[in-house]
């Protein structure tokens, strides 16, 4: 039980100390064969060894000490070559955006003030990760430090006070999320017992024992990334013992991280106890907005090639309508008129701008470059940029998807069905209202909506049409009109509902098409020159930000945690056939791309939001049912027998 942040500083250590005896164990274990070759030679040369008997020795001890040299020198290499892995292994390194002092110096100012009450020494740097979490990170290994020219032309850190010491203590990695959100005195109080860990950190044998725990952990994550066939033996056994020491020392190493942490809450009681309790409940509710803002928001967004350049000032927007529409959250919004701990920052928006970068990276695989094929995009131009573009784009897809259908057998020339098969139940007749037959006076060359409009909108030339009107669905015409076989929902609706098993069809080439289109994209990113793990030449367009510390496992493109496990083909059919109803209404109705802050990319008509599409068209993808689509599409306005505008 610990007491005080003495004794768990105390129990920390006695975990390290029993890590440091199993990495003196693992050495003595190695230095035995060397003892006894030792042994053998010297009593053989001092004659107490194999000298009493000189017929004897001749053969029988000269072939022990020399068998024992041979075995003692083949495990004193091998030791040495686990030795050098371990110590030369760069550790894993977390992605983050370095702060430099010059470019926060309130920011440092309250995390020196914070170690100073607290009497532990101050970090040696901040850095700021897209994630709702906050912790100390050792960067004093030699492959993460800054170029030597870097380094000399870089502002003091925050533990600069001390200068050896500096060099050791570690950075603090605070979640953005938390720079936007949460207020200065919330941030002060959450961050209070995050920077009391650098007390125990300063103990040189806590601090031996995680360089060797990390160090076996590099050692093992090296002997994973071994391709060449020359090497692979030896990486094979460093890997191995390197986890069987760090099995060995795995009990001894949580213990003391556990009374790591416990020493380090225990001293920061003193610091803003009352205030933290409220912002550990601004961090659960951080972590709910963040994570609805990256998967209905930025994922869409990503997927289109365009990455938001605004993430963590989003995060503000989303959790202030959470907070609108959760009543356990009512209060929460009220804290918006003090001031913001990003105000801490000198620039925010360039900070903000290289975290969403970071995050577009880490959690979808993005280039680490903005670029033609993957440039920024403001909340302002979020729905006309990206809702309405996926929008077209999907429907666009679906449509090449039923070009490339074979045709629809003829009417009367249908073949049978196998007769074992089970009958499929009468589908309700499919409606769609038609609007009143017009004079030619009063026709006009662009569609006229059946319900309210929302703005005057100018049409897309696609959607005018001057040909002959477009017969109802289910009326089939022996010489369909130019509108029915062009893109329009007409014809996507006919097709769902001309067979049961088209459904099915259209789904399985959608993810192929999708398929194709992913893995040419992952070839276009790799034919670009990878980006070198650790600290980059700078953000571009972020100035006063000296780099992004892309961390291990980025380079390869990969996203290190995606966001959404892979659509199956039925909701792939189900977004495309969404896509294009919404395309419908935005070209026919007078609607218009929104977004929610919630829920991502929305439908307004009349400026409000239609929630209630999903129901229908899962119908007609599921059942093959269009009435309630069709009744969905009479009430908005919707002309489904007009072209609409694809990409």
């Amino acid at each position: 039980m610990v007491a005080g942040p003495e004794a768990g500083a105390e129990a920390a250590r006695a975990r390290a100390l029993a890590v440091l005896r199993i990495r003196g164990a693992a050495l003595g274990v190695a230095l035995v064969p060397a003892a006894v070759a030792v042994v053998l030679l010297v009593g053989g040369l001092t004659g107490r060894i194999g000298r009493a008997d000189p017929v004897t020795s001749s053969g029988g001890w000269d072939t022990a000490r020399w068998a024992v040299t041979g075995i003692a020198l083949v495990v004193l290499l091998l030791a040495a070559l686990v030795t050098a892995v371990v110590v030369r292994a760069r550790p894993a390194l977390s992605p983050s955006v370095p702060i430099a002092e010059s470019s926060a110096p309130d920011l440092y100012r309250l995390v020196r003030d914070l170690a100073d009450r607290l009497e532990v020494p101050a970090p040696s740097a901040i850095a700021l990760t897209p994630d709702c979490d906050s912790w100390l990170e050792d960067r004093t290994h030699r492959a993460h430090a800054p170029p030597r020219g870097r380094a000399a032309r870089g502002g003091r850190g925050a533990g600069a006070r001390d200068g050896a010491r500096a060099e050791q203590a570690p950075v603090l990695v605070i979640g953005s999320p938390f720079m936007w959100w949460m207020r200065v005195a919330e941030l002060r109080a959450l961050l209070a017992p995050v920077v009391a860990g650098t007390g125990p950190s300063a103990n040189p044998d806590i601090a031996a024992a995680r360089r060797f725990v990390r160090g076996l952990d590099a050692a093992v994550a090296v002997s994973a990334r071994a391709k060449s066939p020359l090497t692979a033996p030896a990486h094979a056994f460093v890997g191995w013992v390197a986890r069987l020491l760090l099995r060995a020392c795995r009990e001894h190493a949580l213990e003391m991280e556990r009374c790591v942490a416990a020493a380090a809450s225990e001293r920061a009681q003193s610091v803003d106890y009352g205030l933290r309790i409220v912002a550990q409940e601004q961090v659960g509710l951080a972590y709910a907005g963040w994570d609805r803002l990256l998967t209905r928001v930025a994922l869409p967004a990503w997927r289109m090639g365009r990455w938001p350049s605004r993430l963590d000032a989003g995060v503000v927007s989303a959790l202030t309508e959470l907070s609108r529409r959760d009543r356990l959250a009512e209060g929460f919004a009220s804290r918006l008129g003090e001031r913001p701990a990003c105000d801490l920052l000198e620039e925010p928006g360039a900070v903000d701008r290289a975290a969403s970068l970071l995050a577009a990276r880490l959690f979808h695989g993005g280039p680490a470059e903005p670029g033609p094929d993957w440039s920024p995009v403001g909340w302002q131009q979020y729905p006309e940029e990206v809702v309405d573009r996926k929008w077209r784009q999907e429907a666009a897809r679906l449509h090449r998807v039923l070009d490339a259908l074979p045709p629809e057998p003829a009417e009367g020339a249908q073949p049978a069905r196998p007769p074992a098969a089970p009958e499929r139940p009468a589908r309700p007749e499919y409606r769609i209202p038609r609007p009143a037959p017009q004079s030619p006076e009063e026709q006009s060359p662009g569609p006229q909506p059946t319900g309210p409009k929302t703005s005057g909108r100018p049409q897309p030339s696609g959607a005018q049409s001057s040909g002959p009107q477009a017969p109802v669905p289910g009326e089939r015409s022996a010489d369909p009109g130019p509108e029915s076989s062009g893109p329009t929902l007409t014809r996507v609706i006919e097709r769902l509902t001309a067979d049961g098993r088209a459904g099915d069809l259209v789904a399985a080439r959608l993810g192929a098409e999708l398929a194709r289109e992913e893995r040419a994209e992952a070839e276009r990113q790799a034919a670009r020159e990878p980006v070198a793990d650790g600290l980059d030449a700078g953000v571009p367009g972020v100035p006063g930000l000296p780099g992004v510390t892309w961390g291990d496992g980025l380079a390869d493109g990969l996203p290190l945690f995606p966001m959404q496990p892979p659509r199956t083909g039925r909701e792939l059919l189900a977004d495309h056939v969404t896509a294009m109803v919404c395309c419908a209404a935005v070209d026919t109705a007078g609607a218009a791309p929104g977004l929610d802050w919630l829920d991502g990319p929305v439908l307004l008509v009349d400026g409000v939001r239609r929630s209630d599409l999903g129901h229908p068209v899962l119908r007609l993808v599921d059942d093959g049912d269009a009435g309630p689509l069709g009744d969905w599409l009479g009430e908005v306005g919707v002309r489904p027998e007009k072209p609409v505008r694809l990409v």
